[in-house]
């Protein structure tokens, strides 16, 4: 009998294997302690930047039963902070720093990708790391609608083990909004306003040479191919930018959105109508609105509207309302003490709060359980953003239906999906 493999271990633990008679002839002592396979998942972490290096990295690296293996991002000044963060951790020098993220998913010692990159490379570059049998842990959202179902299909088909990084269901603010809401702590539920962070309005720069530690092309990979200019890889400057990303609609909406699809228990579904209007501010380089006006309508007569401003969200219902200001902000509501009221875990019509989205990754992988943020429902939540996005775009209201996942109108689903770039596939790995 051959001796089980390492993810073996991971899937059904040690004592799982010897109950069932396939111990191998021999258990190694690494087998036995604090560093067996079965209690530590591997991680390679792709794009270590402020939010994969500041939020991913340093979450996992908190961790005791996980190990940080190799590091990968196109700028080499990442990568090199990355490893110092790592090594420092691990008091050794052991940490792998890596360019090309094919090289990164073709170890096999790696069971964990780390996705941490621009909106444009989440699903591609997931589906590839699925393709190499890795678990996939993702930062949010999809580029496209299309490229969203593509995603959910390909980790339903596969079993395969994939969370998404986002932390509002985790969030005691947000996860108890949701929850006076489906107990009908208001009332009926009637309507629900969300106002998402205003972002900054970009000039238009010259073309530049691009700096020496970054590998523009691999960092540009399937996006429409365009010069580089000095700020185009800056977080807030990419995000306003159509080919990479969704502005603040998809990048703050992908949270207080997902929080009141919860509440109206839309997160398995969407809207069925939407209407929308956006401000492009010209002359500039943002490509999707700035400010904007989105109004949603759910099946049960639910509306949401969300614009763009100071972040806030609120739930009016026909006994009342809750809400709160800011991010994580004070919870507000017509009478406070509906955040005082306990719920039978019984009978509450929401799931338990879960551990931050990391832990909750780790967890998932050791009970053989879905996380808290699956493919399926990253895929519902940003199809609800570009639902939005492409009303706006069309200037006219249009019916949308959840199931078919279709419009009732020929243009709109044509911009579902976008055509990908196959260039950056023929770069060589250096």
């Amino acid at each position: 009998m051959p001796a089980p493999s390492r993810r073996s271990f991971l899937k059904t633990g040690l004592a799982g294997i010897l109950a069932a008679g396939v111990a191998p002839d021999f258990i190694p002592a690494r087998l036995l302690g604090a560093d067996a396979p079965s209690k530590k998942v591997t991680l390679g972490f792709i794009g270590v930047g402020t939010h994969g290096l500041g939020v991913n990295l340093k979450s996992f690296l908190q961790q005791d039963d996980c190990r940080v293996l190799a590091v990968c991002d196109v700028f080499g000044r990442r990568r090199e902070q990355a490893k110092k963060v790592v090594d420092e951790q691990y008091k050794n020098e052991d940490c792998v720093m890596i360019r090309d993220f094919r090289t990164l998913l073709e170890r096999p010692d790696i069971d964990v990708a780390v996705i941490s990159t621009p909106d444009h490379w989440h699903v591609t570059m997931a589906q590839m790391a699925l393709a190499a049998g890795k678990m996939v842990f993702c930062e949010k959202p999809t580029l496209t609608i299309a490229e969203g179902r593509e995603l959910a299909t390909a980790v339903a088909r596969r079993k395969a083990m994939f969370a998404v990084g986002l932390e509002d269901r985790a969030v005691i603010y947000y996860h108890k909004l949701a929850e006076v809401v489906r107990n009908g702590g208001i009332g009926k539920l009637e309507r629900i306003k969300v106002s998402l962070q205003l972002k900054p309005v970009f000039a238009k720069e010259a073309p530049v040479k691009p700096p020496e530690d970054l590998d523009y092309e691999m960092w540009l990979g399937p996006a429409p191919h365009r010069p580089y200019t000095p700020t185009l890889t800056d977080a807030q400057v990419w995000r306003q930018i159509r080919d990479f990303s969704g502005g603040s609609l998809t990048d703050w909406g992908a949270h207080l959105v997902d929080t009141a699809q919860v509440a109206n228990f839309a997160e398995a579904s969407g809207p069925v109508a939407v209407t929308g209007k956006g401000v492009i501010p010209p002359n500039s380089v943002n490509t999707v609105p700035q400010t904007y006006d989105i109004t949603y309508t759910y099946a049960n007569g639910v509306t949401l509207d969300v614009t763009a401003g100071e972040v806030s969200i609120r739930f009016e219902g026909t006994d009342g309302w809750v809400g709160n200001k800011g991010w994580a902000g004070p919870l507000a509501a017509s009478d406070m003490n509906l955040f005082r009221k306990t719920y039978d875990p019984a009978t509450n019509k929401l799931w338990k709060r879960p551990e931050r989205e990391q832990r909750d990754f780790l967890d998932a992988i050791k009970e053989g359980r879905p996380p808290m943020y699956t493919a399926e429902a990253l895929h519902r939540l940003s199809t609800t953003l570009h639902v939005g996005a492409i009303a706006m775009e069309l200037g006219r209201p249009l019916k949308w239906d959840p199931v078919k996942e279709e419009f009732d109108d020929a243009q709109a689903n044509a911009l579902r999906q976008r055509t990908r770039r196959e260039d950056w596939k023929k770069l060589a790995r250096t």
